[in-house]
């Protein structure tokens, strides 16, 4: 409706065409995001397996520091992200925020396709800048599509959700087969042409949303005082000569150290929080305490449920069976299970937890299902290596990819409604902040996830013992931990007082 506001109140929403019901801009946002993700989904799997042939000599060795490294760039990936909503509203404006993001990012993905360690650092620290200019802004730029009340927000978010695991889905299909067929081989893939061809996507969805900006009619443009090109090349030059140093020399020392830093980084806006919530009274008090409690519980989730990129992966090429007759299922592959459960299980969530109605469970209880689903497919790997390990040191193909679709449920009970529980308990003074701490929740999760992958390999690379000893100690925190979170819900939604 023309003249309506926005959810912030602040900028009138244009009439859009629509298409298929929604307004048109959200296909060309859906669109970028999908290229993006293609991008980032497209390096993961080959990232650890690049780093160990290249930079490690091939030897089993180097799984430990790769492992490490990963979880360390995702990390940061988050951190990172936390900074982007600020340089948009206040200096640049959402459109330039994506477009210098986008360009950021491509620069470090062809950068990751160089020979030497430095470098390819210098391309992790290069795209985790582009990704804080990016990622948490086209999100923002869905919601800005629709009034305030307006029925069709949440389907508009649903159908901007599966462009990124329709990215997600196909980029380690596409990656993989350049890399082994294309120009290399099953036995000698060159790894160069995965971070390539993600570069390539990431320069489509740099082109996809400059030839469609015009059709968000304004939305996202600098505010008024902001339009001078100035303030783009001081952001710019500021990424380039703050940003990208400061996250080389993070990705560059000891993952413990990252962690301390992360920590004390997450520890002080949570005590910012808790003074403000006191100040508000007792009711905001407790829903801080309450968000805090979730956080914790959130880091343990994401250490486990990342290894995806890193353990995983060197389960996947070592110890899984992944032959059918003449014909080996590409390790890669398993990079889309977790895609196709989500764009097949996400529906019949959805339409179970409205069907349970009074009974749904509570948003306590759904992270507690989170973690114990986490954990059983933990407990399906425990078994897997127990007593299931064939006369060639390998497990059955299809625990791996079990593993996945039930980690998959685990995501679907946890992750939909984290974004949405910060900002109903964060005092209204300091909302930003709290989705601050929500991200550092995840950045924290993620290096600890490199740190537990390091210690499954541990300094002779993998073995059936020692993944199995690992995932062992993986069913036990996330079972564990997921238990106690039910056993203290009815407190936990005490101190929510009555937030849903």
């Amino acid at each position: 409706m023309s003249g309506a506001t926005t959810t912030d109140g602040q900028q009138p929403i244009p009439e859009f065409a629509q298409v298929m019901g929604h307004p048109r801009p959200l296909w060309m946002l859906f669109m970028s995001e999908f290229w993006e993700r293609f991008a980032f989904y497209g390096i993961r799997w080959a990232m650890v397996l690049y780093i160990v042939a290249q930079f490690h000599g091939g030897e089993a060795s180097g799984e430990k520091p790769a492992s490490e490294l990963y979880g360390a760039y995702l990390a940061l990936v988050y951190a990172g992200a936390i900074f982007g909503g600020y340089v948009a509203d206040k200096l640049i404006g959402f459109q330039r925020s994506i477009l210098l993001g986008a360009v950021f990012m491509a620069v470090g993905l062809f950068m990751l396709a160089s020979p030497t360690e430095s470098l390819f650092k210098l391309g992790l620290a290069t795209i985790i800048v582009g990704n804080g200019l990016f990622k948490p802004i086209i999100s923002t730029m869905v919601g800005k599509l629709y009034v305030q009340g307006d029925a069709r927000r949440d389907a508009g978010f649903t159908i901007f959700y599966m462009g990124i695991n329709i990215g997600a889905m196909i980029a380690p299909v596409i990656t993989g087969w350049l890399a082994r067929k294309i120009f290399g081989t099953d036995t000698d893939p060159h790894y160069q042409w995965v971070f390539i061809a993600a570069g390539i996507g990431m320069v489509i969805s740099l082109i996809w949303f400059w030839a469609g900006r015009g059709q968000l009619k304004g939305i996202g443009l600098p505010a008024p005082g902001q339009e001078g090109l100035g303030r783009l090349g001081l952001v710019a030059l500021l990424g380039a000569a703050i940003g990208i140093p400061l996250f080389y020399f993070l990705l560059t020392i000891n993952a413990t150290a990252l962690q301390a830093i992360l920590m004390g980084l997450f520890v002080v806006p949570a005590v910012m929080l808790l003074v403000e919530g006191a100040r508000n009274g007792k009711v905001a008090r407790d829903m801080v305490v309450a968000m805090l409690i979730i956080f914790v519980f959130n880091v343990l989730f994401w250490m486990f449920f990342e290894q995806a990129g890193s353990s995983f992966t060197f389960l996947a090429d070592k110890i899984v069976n992944r032959q059918f007759g003449d014909w080996t299922f590409p390790l890669e592959w398993f990079q889309s299970v977790n895609s196709i459960a989500i764009i097949t299980l996400a529906p019949i969530m959805a339409w179970m937890w409205v069907k349970m109605g009074r009974s749904n469970p509570s948003i306590p209880r759904k992270f507690g299902l989170g973690l114990i689903f986490n954990g059983l497919a933990f407990l399906l790997l425990m078994i897997a290596l127990n007593s299931m390990v064939d006369g060639d040191g390998k497990i059955p193909f299809w625990t791996l990819f079990m593993v996945y679709v039930i980690q998959s449920v685990g995501e679907l009970c946890l992750s939909p409604i984290g974004l949405s529980m910060t900002t109903k308990l964060a005092p209204a003074r300091l909302a930003g902040m709290a989705m601050g701490c929500w991200f550092l929740s995840i950045a924290i999760g993620n290096n600890l996830a490199g740190i537990f992958a390091g210690h499954v390999s541990g300094t002779g690379g993998m073995t059936v013992e020692s993944a199995q000893s690992g995932y062992t100690f993986g069913f036990w925190a996330l079972v564990g931990s997921g238990v106690l979170l039910f056993v203290v819900a009815p407190l936990v939604n005490k101190l929510m007082h009555g937030v849903k």
